[in-house]
């Protein structure tokens, strides 16, 4: 079973061409145009053992808004392609990552139900030119279009660049998990048989 998916969406606002592959190592490329969002997208490979290239052009002369929340639309359909029925997969994953004096949490249901939850805060402002609210706006995103249910909490730090990285790699072991194949299973891990709707 190849676990796999390529997809692509243009807009008068950006270009997104993306190609997932849930059994990976973090191969790939990204680029978005936004430094610091492709240094999450690398975490995001590596740490949730994802096969993931990303080329994306976008309107970052308005901020990185557009990039940023097109690419999770993206990566969303894709994973949403790539999970087919769900069929045999553990459904559920949760990571708690500290990153120096910062920590998140993620918790996540490939439910069919798409929902976001986030607590803590990140300080106001921008790294690089990704601004921190935009990391809710990715996950928003990702959730959306792969009928996740994500809760992710900002549980402690001072440092905007550590709490975005905590998130970004507390999201790729929880997915890294959820997605995993479950030997066990023998069909769709829910008792009413579905997964995607």
């Amino acid at each position: 079973m190849s676990r796999r998916a390529e997809v692509s969406r243009a807009t008068k606002e950006t270009d997104v061409r993306l190609a997932l592959g849930l059994e990976g190592t973090g191969a790939g490329t990204r680029s978005t145009g936004v430094g610091f969002f492709d240094h999450m997208l690398d975490l995001l490979a590596r740490h949730g053992r994802l096969d993931l290239d990303v080329q994306v052009t976008g309107d970052l002369e308005t901020g990185a808004h557009h990039t940023v929340e097109d690419t999770g639309i993206v990566l969303g359909q894709a994973l949403d392609e790539a999970l087919g029925d769900r069929a045999g997969i553990f459904r559920y994953g949760h990571a708690v990552v500290p990153m120096d004096e910062a920590r998140a949490m993620c918790a996540l249901d490939i439910s069919g139900r798409p929902y976001v939850a986030m607590s803590g805060a990140l300080p106001p402002g921008a790294t690089g030119a990704f601004d921190h609210e935009l990391l809710e706006e990715f996950l928003r995103a990702v959730a959306n279009a792969a009928r996740l249910t994500l809760h992710l909490d900002l549980a402690a730090g001072t440092n905007a660049h550590h709490l975005i990285e905590a998130a970004f790699k507390a999201f790729a072991r929880a997915l890294r998990d959820a997605v995993a194949l479950d030997p066990t299973e023998q069909g769709v891990p829910s008792t009413k048989g579905t997964l995607t709707a």
